[in-house]
């Protein structure tokens, strides 16, 4: 270090000093300022960013938000058009038994009625035969009865008798 100081020469060190200022103020001028701007864009760009994908965040939950209330309102329809759907299966499968009670209430009495009917029809025929089978025995009766002459006299007294009885 004492040699240092031996060899020091103030003209050296005043024009160091000198072109050490220039440097300074030419840096300060064409250097300096350029290159904070670059920082200050640097800077800014990456402010502008962080706000856009802070934004796009914000739009993104807005957007899951949105979906997740379209995916309940599409669940809340799915539900009620399947009660729907449920209601009016109950309600043709209530009709369905409905008609076919009521046609069935229909042919029970088409029935009944051809069951009357035939009863009726029978029961004329019955009585039809009755008569027929009557009038042949009472003919036969008579004619075994009226065979004789004094059979028949007989018969017209009784008949005489029982008719001034009356």
């Amino acid at each position: 270090m004492d040699q240092l100081l031996n060899d020091f020469s103030p003209g050296l060190f005043f024009m160091q000093a000198i072109i050490l200022l220039i440097l300074i103020v030419l840096m300060r001028k064409f250097a300096w300022k350029p290159i904070l701007e670059s920082l200050q864009t640097r800077e800014d760009g990456i402010k502008d960013a962080l706000d856009a994908a802070q934004n796009a965040k914000l739009e993104l939950q807005n957007l899951q938000a949105d979906n997740e209330k379209l995916l309940q309102d599409a669940r809340v329809e799915r539900e009620t058009l399947l009660k729907d759907a449920r209601d009016i299966k109950n309600k043709m499968i209530e009709d369905a038994k409905d008609e076919a009670q009521t046609q069935a209430n229909i042919m029970i009495e088409q029935a009944q009625v051809a069951i009357e009917s035939e009863k009726k029809s029978a029961m004329v025929e019955l009585k039809k035969q009755v008569a027929d089978l009557s009038l042949e025995i009472a003919e036969k009766v008579v004619r075994t009865e009226l065979s004789s002459k004094d059979k028949q006299l007989q018969l017209v007294e009784s008949m005489l008798a029982e008719k001034s009885l009356n």
